[in-house]
């Protein structure tokens, strides 16, 4: 099956730009203690717990900082109130964005969260206005020069969703969230690591950039929600083409 990963392209350079800010690290332990005070601290039993330290280790963040924000979380501290909560609008073009949070003022958050909407050539929806345009899904992007043959092979008893030939040439996995830590194990005990991999949402369709003046209001309103405190991850639709995304870098 072909496909595109634009979009990863797009939270590529999201992640660099958090890891300047300094902010990826307060997400990560936010995403680790809510993980774990929700599914329990053992890895094994919570696949989303699992993601989130895979996420953390990438963004090399030592073992003792991940394991605090997990006892943290399973422990259930007192005083910590944050909750989830998912925010759903439309940017520019009518592109579909939907807004991750985790939040100790959902007044705070929503206030914030309309005025980028509002700012960047967008408006916040209401519940369920995008959501249906997206599923949880794992990914993971394979080394390049990986065969799909040895793809299927290693994760054939893991049973994965999908291998998705991109536009490059390079294969990416697609697995169900529960999947996405036994078809990981299963890629690096046959020796191949991937190069990339996350649990997210993602679309069952993109909507084409094919506008540079278009592509970088898109991507303000973009920095601008994931320059909140409260917000964790940014999903989108939009898929710029590789005209576009040359004239950004």
């Amino acid at each position: 099956m072909a496909g595109h990963s634009k979009w990863a392209n797009i939270k590529h350079r999201k992640a660099a730009q958090d890891a300047k800010r300094g902010k990826i690290f307060s997400k990560l332990i936010r995403e680790l203690t809510v993980a774990s005070r929700q599914g329990g601290g053992e890895v094994a039993d919570n696949p989303r717990l699992r993601a989130a330290i895979d996420k953390a280790l990438a963004n090399n963040m030592t073992k003792d900082t991940i394991q605090r924000a997990i006892e943290r979380g399973a422990g259930n501290t007192d005083g910590d109130e944050m909750e989830e909560t998912i925010y759903e609008g439309y940017g520019p073009e009518g592109v579909a964005v939907m807004v991750e949070c985790m939040t100790d003022n959902r007044n705070r958050t929503v206030s914030e969260v309309r005025h980028a909407f509002n700012k960047n050539g967008g408006n916040l929806g209401t519940s369920g206005s995008v959501a249906f345009m997206f599923h949880k899904q794992g990914r993971l992007t394979l080394p390049e020069g990986t065969s799909e043959e040895a793809a299927m092979e290693a994760t054939l008893a893991a049973e994965p969703d999908d291998i998705i030939t991109q536009d490059d040439g390079t294969l990416e996995i697609v697995t169900s969230v529960e999947g996405f830590g036994e078809v990981k194990d299963a890629l690096i005990e046959a020796g191949i690591e991937p190069s990339a991999s996350d649990v997210g949402s993602y679309p069952d369709n993109y909507s084409p950039i094919d506008d540079t003046d278009t592509a970088r209001k898109v991507l303000k309103l973009f920095d601008m929600l994931e320059d909140l405190d409260d917000v964790q991850n940014v999903y989108s639709n939009a898929d710029f083409s590789d005209a576009v995304m040359a004239e950004l870098e």
